[in-house]
């Protein structure tokens, strides 16, 4: 375990998911240093020609059961926003405005999925703007948007797919579940050195459903 690892936690707004790990981020910065990465997860999803959790009806409702669920039976806050998915773009911009800091980006969190607010309600994000006194024509600038796509396009070059994900040292660590893999990972964990994962890394692609379109194959050494 040392803080001379570092790891890229790429994250969205709009993810539940994302949420719920994001009240998990002392445990991962205690053992390492921990980097912030907003990034936008349409683009994610475009680029793998993927759709999300909440676009396909039988899987939105078992997603939101499950955050329900999840965010009970571990005692955290949750109060679902008026609807999902929506527009994360001032809240990630905001982020980047304000330097991605784990406790900006808890907040920036807890706007939404504890206090079940949205960024186009104009009074609540107003009030969230002057909280950090921020004018609302900083989220406009050139260079937050670019960062916000140079994000994105890190991500994509890293393999991730989704969010939220933890990249460590080119691994990366994807969902709310991963949470004590990444915690194992940073305290050395032998499974990490194991034949079971080089077997699990290694394994051959089967069959492939035609019509499926496939951007990109991975480096299996790279997580």
């Amino acid at each position: 375990m040392t803080k001379d690892i570092v790891v890229d936690w790429y994250f969205d707004f709009v993810s539940p998911f994302a949420y719920l790990q994001s009240t998990q981020l002392d445990r991962i910065a205690e053992r390492a240093t921990l980097r912030c990465r907003p990034v936008l997860f349409a683009g994610l999803l475009k680029h793998w020609g993927n759709v999300g959790p909440a676009e396909i009806a039988p899987k939105r409702q078992w997603t939101f059961e499950h955050v329900a669920w999840i965010a009970q039976s571990n005692g955290l806050a949750l109060t679902l926003p008026p609807m999902h998915p929506f527009v994360p773009l001032p809240l990630l911009r905001l982020a980047i405005v304000l330097g991605s800091e784990p406790d900006v980006v808890r907040r920036l969190f807890a706007f939404v999925w504890r206090d079940g607010h949205l960024p186009t309600e104009r009074d609540a994000f107003a009030a969230l703007l002057d909280e950090f006194g921020v004018r609302p024509e900083a989220l406009e600038s050139p260079q937050t948007k670019q960062t916000l796509r140079a994000n994105t396009d890190e991500a994509i070059a890293a393999g991730v797919f989704g969010v939220p994900t933890a990249v460590i040292e080119g691994e990366r660590y994807w969902g709310f579940d991963s949470t004590p893999m990444i915690v194992a990972r940073l305290e050395g964990h032998p499974f990490f050195a194991s034949d079971a994962l080089r077997t699990a890394r290694a394994l051959p692609e089967g069959v492939q459903r035609e019509g499926v379109q496939r951007p990109g194959a991975l480096n299996p050494s790279a997580g």
